[in-house]
């Protein structure tokens, strides 16, 4: 049987936190592997109860891991999870996020191809979640398409499916707490030639609570990936 492990940062999520996990944690159960598989909620430092929420359901939940860290951001949250996923001998590893954004009832489709593809990502089609942030992803689109050559449907969606194998392959050109590991994984994926598949999937407005991207951080952040897309482009 095959293990998989569910990948979810969380950062001031009380709000979301429990349906969150009341949603994903079925999808565990079914494919639990003897046991084997996890829900892994990563507590990026919160301010809030999001860690101490967890923890409680988690008393019950036996394949639910909550794991707290200091604060380092969504993307360096993430790419904490992926290592931890490989380092205890993941399978699968399967990444969303803690805002209910996204619905587990589109799981099983991408279950069902998983051997055929290196990574499955969700293609965010019809988009719920205001004008700017589509703005953002296709400004996002034509820089990867400038810097890298490559083009992405949707290189950040929150909603992929990682054969363990390649990841392990493709994780160390992403530098340490980088701000967009999804983002740089699906550019090194179409770089390398790995096969991936995009299936569209729905994308609903946050549940509740408050989105902790600003537009000064996506700005800053922006700058930031744009120094260092050019220095893990020469490794490529």
């Amino acid at each position: 049987m095959e293990t998989l492990y569910i990948v979810i940062p969380a950062y001031n999520e009380e709000a979301n936190i429990k349906q969150v996990i009341e949603e994903w944690y079925p999808i565990v159960e079914r494919h639990n592997a003897s046991s084997m598989s996890r829900l892994i909620i990563i507590d990026d430092g919160s301010k809030d109860n999001t860690y101490t929420i967890t923890k409680e359901y988690a008393k019950s939940m036996p394949l639910l891991y909550p794991i707290s860290k200091a604060n380092a951001g969504h993307g360096a949250t993430v790419l904490y999870g992926y290592h931890y996923a490989l380092e205890h001998h993941a399978d699968y590893i399967f990444q969303t996020d803690s805002d209910g954004q996204t619905t587990p009832d589109e799981f099983e489709q991408f279950w069902t191809i998983k051997e055929a593809y290196d990574m499955v990502i969700g293609h965010r089609n019809h988009r719920k979640d205001g004008f700017f942030r589509i703005i953002v992803t296709k400004v996002l689109k034509f820089t990867i398409q400038l810097r890298f050559g490559v083009s992405i449907v949707d290189a950040n969606t929150p909603f992929r499916l990682i054969k363990a194998t390649s990841l392990k392959e493709c994780i160390s050109f992403i530098p340490k707490n980088f701000n967009l590991t999804n983002v740089i994984l699906s550019v090194i994926f179409a770089k390398k030639g790995y096969q991936v598949k995009y299936l569209p999937i729905t994308f609903r407005p946050r549940r509740g609570g408050k989105n902790s991207i600003n537009l000064a951080k996506i700005v800053e952040i922006g700058r930031q990936a744009l120094k260092d897309f050019k220095i893990i482009n020469k490794t490529l």
